[in-house]
């Protein structure tokens, strides 16, 4: 089974871009997109399903802001929008497929990077995030759980940690939480694959031709909790994909 994960940062301009004509050549099982910006009606849904794919989405609330989507080839058991918590899922976040043996969680977590109040509502998202998955992984033991969680966990998933680490994203307390979360019984599937390679982003800033430079930050996850870890058969990130300022990260599970 093959899983991509992309926030193509509005899904409307990286369809523009040539978003769907990559999506067909992947031929993925699974597609997850977060930052659609975009409402349910504004997303051309026929694109995909014309490729075989069921699509499923959940909108914020606020127009052209946040969102996420889903596309399968096989048709979930049960599609669940939100977290059941109304301050996040009016953003938009997370939409869960259950399947027969796995489940699959597409998240986008919330930037800090705005100001003061926002890393605040970051830092109760990371820890009602946890409370929410602790209580998941009781009747859905089998995860996995994908998106950009705004956070880069050690000095090697980002260009320069010494500049940045009193940056949000970068924050003791952002990178303690990652390191606890993958405690708490989870993979973090490149690691698993690459745990000593480089110059390895999915994010680079539109400024100073960062990009360019690969002065990035891997922002972007796929983690599989613990009793998957034998079926993980290959993980990866393609920065030469550009429809966003992220690039798509790959998994693919025997």
């Amino acid at each position: 089974m093959k899983i991509i994960s992309y926030n193509i940062n509005g899904i409307r301009s990286s369809i523009e871009k040539g978003l769907a004509d990559w999506i067909k050549l992947n031929d993925a099982d699974i597609v997850l997109f977060q930052e659609t910006k975009a409402q349910k009606e504004q997303i051309n849904s026929q694109v995909f399903e014309k490729m075989g794919y069921h699509v499923y989405s959940f909108s914020a609330q606020k127009k052209g802001y946040s969102g996420v989507a889903c596309l399968t080839k096989t048709k979930p058991l049960h599609v669940e929008y939100g977290m059941g918590i109304e301050k996040y899922d009016a953003e938009g976040r997370c939409l869960r497929m259950d399947f027969e043996n796995f489940s699959v969680l597409n998240t986008y977590h919330p930037s800090g990077s705005s100001g003061d109040e926002r890393q605040a509502f970051k830092m109760q998202w990371l820890a009602d995030f946890q409370i929410y998955i602790n209580k998941l992984k009781q009747s859905f033991p089998k995860l996995v759980i994908s998106g950009d969680f705004n956070i880069c966990h050690q000095k090697i998933d980002i260009n320069n940690p010494q500049k940045h680490n009193k940056s949000s994203g970068f924050l003791p307390q952002e990178r303690q939480w990652i390191g606890q979360f993958i405690e708490s019984g989870f993979i973090d599937t490149f690691r698993w694959i690459y745990p000593n390679q480089e110059n390895r982003y999915s994010w680079w800033s539109y400024r100073a031709n960062s990009r360019q430079k690969n002065l990035g930050w891997r922002i972007d996850y796929h983690f599989v909790s613990e009793n998957l870890k034998d079926i993980i058969f290959k993980a990866d990130i393609f920065p030469e994909v550009q429809h966003s300022d992220h690039c798509p990260i790959f998994l693919e599970l025997e």
